[in-house]
Order: structure tokens, then sequence, then C-alpha cells
């Protein structure tokens, strides 16, 4: 059962009362508690896995939300007009103006609001450029932001209780971020400069580890949900994880409650200004996915395994509907599969490795595919589209030994960190043909030699004729500004050859509830349900099933978070 009436709720051991409550701990639901709370409301945050963050905590933390002060404050100021033209064009069909709008209005406020009232402060990203370039509207930079690096000391009590980085995406435990951070990790053997940081980074880490037992120099999404940890500290903010709404509670037609269920048992809260959904999607909801994610068996997804469809069951059971309209259920991503030495298994997101010169995609055929330094989301979606309805949508990224070594491949760090763990494990296969590694990997060999030939042709000269690699600015960001003319394309042909398999995943999903531009809930006849919120991936996207700039799983979640605690706030005076 997932509603009751104020007439059913019968003699409760325990009962609370509320202004507001909100499950989940990730950036949507702390968004909403932080600013509720900040309007003078009394919070409760229920949380039902044992840590906070969500999947939030594992995320690379940027946050698209254009036209930021943030960004106006480092000279980039632009009219909101473009941003909802690059959103319509990208849409298209799905483009919902009420979400959009509501969108573009409310994100620089949530920036300012965060940035100028609460531990949440954001560095920009004026060089980082929208997915699309060729489309009208699209942005050169300025349009991302992402929380400033954060000591983990600061956060206080909460801190033990967050959750730690993903082992996949961290080295040793600690994050590194996008951008001069991570670049110099990247040209630490090349760079005395970049050494010296490198070298400065690790010492205080290792400091950190004999002192704490885990990272303290927080970055990415971990910042993130530190510096929001911080600011629902400040404001009082009562956040119980190991608990989870069992039931919501309707009376005279409007939510405004919930039967909880946690380590003491079940108990029943009030909430006056109603409840807030923000428990991360239906990633992990078997039965769910497999119904609507193509090719769910060979998915396999970064959210966390709390991220159960609990919000949108919470939702329906009051007359909420999940969108079917989209473009895609789930916000895309290509994945390799990660055994480590101890028999666990992991996820390691391919985002940036795929657009360095001197690596390919390729199907079991051996022929490229797609343009590999396109969107994530991109290069999935061209992976089901060739696979079709019968074949098993999967991948390889093919590089040579001067590749790996200078940029890595997957979970493969660069030089000078050994590779043989990832080779014994069969993570990484490698041969000194390219014959014999399309023999390891159950390739077409003459159909790849052909590929390589074709395409080291081309990247010669710095053109890829095929697919027009390099011809974006989102494409020769992530590339190799030293490498020329093309820093996108370079050969490969320095044996020996290697290769990892490849196949899709996701961040998490994008079909949730279908709201209104305020967050609220709508039921089937598109009529708000008093006293319901939902933000995050419990929210249908408003991206509509789409991936036109990095940061747009993150942005939304913390604007309509924000909305959702405003509102919530407004209708209690």
């Amino acid at each position: 059962m997932f509603v009751r009436s104020e007439e059913e709720m019968g003699t409760e051991t325990r009962r609370e009362t509320c202004d507001l409550l909100v499950a989940g701990s990730g950036a949507a639901g702390l968004a909403a508690a932080v600013t509720a709370a900040h309007h003078g409301l009394n919070i409760i945050v229920v949380e039902k896995d044992d840590v906070l963050g969500g999947t939030t905590a594992w995320s690379g933390g940027w946050i698209w939300a254009p036209c930021n002060p943030v960004a106006q404050r480092n000279g980039i100021n632009e009219d909101v007009a473009e941003p909802r033209k690059y959103l319509e064009s990208v849409l298209g069909s799905t483009f919902n103006a009420e979400l959009v709008d509501a969108f573009l209005k409310a994100a620089p406020e949530m920036v300012d609001f965060f940035d100028t009232q609460t531990a949440l402060q954001f560095d920009p990203g004026l060089h980082i450029p929208d997915t699309f370039g060729e489309m009208p509207g699209a942005g050169t930079g300025g349009r991302s932001v992402i929380a400033k690096p954060y000591d983990g000391r600061a956060i206080g009590p909460d801190f033990s209780r967050m959750r730690l980085p993903l082992p996949e995406t961290s080295f040793w435990g600690l994050t590194i971020q996008a951008g001069p951070d991570l670049k110099a990790f990247m040209t630490a053997t090349r760079s005395v400069r970049s050494a010296i940081y490198v070298a400065g980074r690790l010492t205080r880490h290792l400091w950190d580890l004999a002192l704490h037992g885990r990272a303290m120099q927080l970055r990415n999404g971990q910042a993130l949900v530190a510096r929001l940890l911080r600011s629902a500290s400040d404001v009082g903010v009562d956040i119980r994880t190991q608990t989870a709404i069992a039931s919501l509670i309707r009376g005279k037609g409007r939510v405004c409650g919930a039967h909880v269920t946690g380590p003491e048992g079940t108990y029943l809260i009030r909430a006056r200004c109603g409840v807030v959904l923000a428990c991360g999607g239906f990633a992990n909801d078997h039965d769910r996915r497999d119904h609507q994610f193509p090719k769910p068996k060979t998915h396999r997804t970064l959210a966390v395994e709390a991220a159960t469809g609990d919000g949108l069951r919470l939702g329906e059971s009051v007359g909420g509907r999940q969108t079917n309209t989209l473009a895609s259920p789930g916000a895309w991503c290509p994945v390799s599969e990660v055994i480590w030495s101890n028999g666990r298994r992991g996820v390691f997101p391919h985002i940036i490795d795929r657009g360095k010169p001197g690596v390919i995609g390729v199907l079991k055929s051996g022929k490229r595919f797609c343009n590999e330094g396109l969107g994530y989301h991109d290069y999935v979606m061209a992976m089901l589209d060739a696979a079709g309805p019968d074949t098993t949508p999967e991948s390889w990224l093919i590089c040579d030994h001067r590749f790996l070594r200078r940029y890595g491949l997957g979970i493969v760090r660069p030089a000078p960190i050994p590779i043989r763990p990832w080779l014994r494990s069969g993570y990484l296969n490698r041969s000194t043909t390219l014959e014999g590694l399309a023999a390891a990997c159950g390739i077409d060999a003459k159909g790849l030699e052909q590929t390589v030939t074709d395409f080291n042709a081309d990247a010669r000269k710095g053109v890829d004729h095929a697919f027009g690699r390099g011809t974006s600015p989102y494409m020769r960001l992530q590339g190799d500004a030293a490498v020329q003319p093309n820093p996108c394309l370079a050969p490969i042909e320095k044996a020996p050859y290697y290769a990892v398999r490849v196949i899709p995943g996701s961040f998490g999903t994008f079909a949730g509830l279908q709201t209104d531009g305020q967050a609220r809930v709508l039921d089937s006849d598109n009529h708000p349900i008093p006293g319901l919120y939902a933000a995050g991936t419990d929210m249908a996207s408003v991206m509509g099933g789409h991936y036109p700039a990095g940061g747009i799983n993150l942005g939304p979640a913390l604007t309509f978070g924000f909305i959702a605690g405003r509102n919530a706030a407004e209708s209690f005076r």
C-alpha cells in the first residue's frame, strides 16, 4: 500500500509533524530542503540508504544553468532567448515550453541563492561549450557551474554518513575534477609543474587516508553533496538515513504526510506543506526498466542501488503518472564492466577517453559506427541503432600503445600506473597486431584492419571524412590541444594495440513523473496534486529525453528542487 487517507491512519506509536517532508538526499532533495528551510520551514529529509548523497555523490558535479550570475561576474552575459532557442532546436517535438521556461527563469535564481546564502558556492565553466555547436543558440561557455572544492572536515558529523566516491571514477579514493585538475594528472609525466601539483594532491590525500580513513579533498559530486549537507545543517534540516516512505497520506484533497519506515519501525510524519519526491528514479527497478529500456539485459547503470523507483510508485499511488513521451527513458552513457581483484564488479563511464586523438569505436564487424567525440548519450544511441533488434549492443574502443600510456583507456590509467592487472583480469585486450587484437575480441579482422587504415589516412591530414570528428567546439575541447591540426585525431599505428569492450549504460533515468513548471506532480487530467512535488529523476526530464549539454541532470535537479522548496514555503504563508 502506497497511499492512505487521514481516516485510515489509525493509532500510531509515534507521530511527528513538520512543514515539508523530503524523500531523498541527492541534489534535488537537498536543494528542496535547504531552500524551504531558508524560508523558515521545518524540514525532515528521509533517505532509505544508510549513506547520504544518492547518485549525485558519484557524479561529475557539473550543473547546466544558463545565464547564471557566476558567469556574469566573469564577463559572460547572454539573453535567455539563446539557450531557449538551443533547447527548442535540440529537443524538437519533446520541447515542453512550460518546463523549459520555468527552468531557464529559475536556474540563475537558484545559483544566486545557493552561491550567496548557503555553503554551496560555485566555480564557472567559462570554456565548456554545449554538445551540439551547430544548433541555433548553442553556447560556447559560461552556461555551466560546479561546486567549489571542499574540505570534508568542514561538514561536521554528517560527513561520516556521506557516500564514498565511486572506486571506478576516483584515484585511490581521490576525486579529480575535469579541467585544470584533470589536465595536471594527465600530464604529470610530461610537465614539471603538473608533477609538482599532482605530488601535492597525492601527498595530502595519503595523509587524509591515514588520519581519517577517506578522502577529504572533495571535488565533483562529492563537493556538491558536502556543501549541500553543510548548508542543510546550517538551517536545521533533520536528515534521517535508513528511513523510507512506506505510503503517502491524503487529507482534505491534498498530500499531507506519510508513513515512514526506519530503524525504530513505522511511524507517521504529518507534513503541513506536503511531500517532495526526490528518490533517484528507477534505474534499478528491474521490472520497470525491462519494460522501458532498449536492450535492458545488456544495460549497466551508474545509479546507486537504492534508485529502485520508489518515488514513481508513490506518485502513481495518489494519481500521478510517469511520462511516456520522451525521446529516451534514460540518460545514456557508454560503460565498460570492471572486475576487481577481490571479485567485486563495477562500471566505468567512458566520458573523456573517446574524444582523445588516436582512439576509435568499432562494432563486431570492425567498422566504426559513429563520431566517437560526440556526447556520451549520443554514442549509446548510435550503438543501439547499429545493433538492431536481434544483436547484442556492444562496441570496442581501439587504440595503440602511445595512446594508452598518454591518456589511458577506460579504467586503465596513463603512465606510470601499471596496466598488467587489467590485462590479467581480461578488462584490457592486447596484441602486437590488429589481426591478433580482433581475434581476442571476436571482431572481424579484415574489417578492423581496413577501418584503421582508412582512419589513419584521414587522421594524418587532421580530417575525419566518415563522421567529422573534431569539427565542433565541444569535440575539440574533449581532444588534446597539443595535437595538430585536429586535436581529436591521431593515427593508430604504434604496436601493441589495445581494446576495451563497451556496452550501453546510464547515469540515471529521464522518464519520471509528469510535473508542471512549479514542480507539482500532475494527475491524469494534467491537474496538480496538491501537496505533492517531484524533482531530480523522480520528475520527467525537462530535456525531453535528450542530452544537449553536460550537467543537464544536476542543473534541473537543483533548479526544480529549489522551485519545489520555494513554492512549498510560499504555500505555507
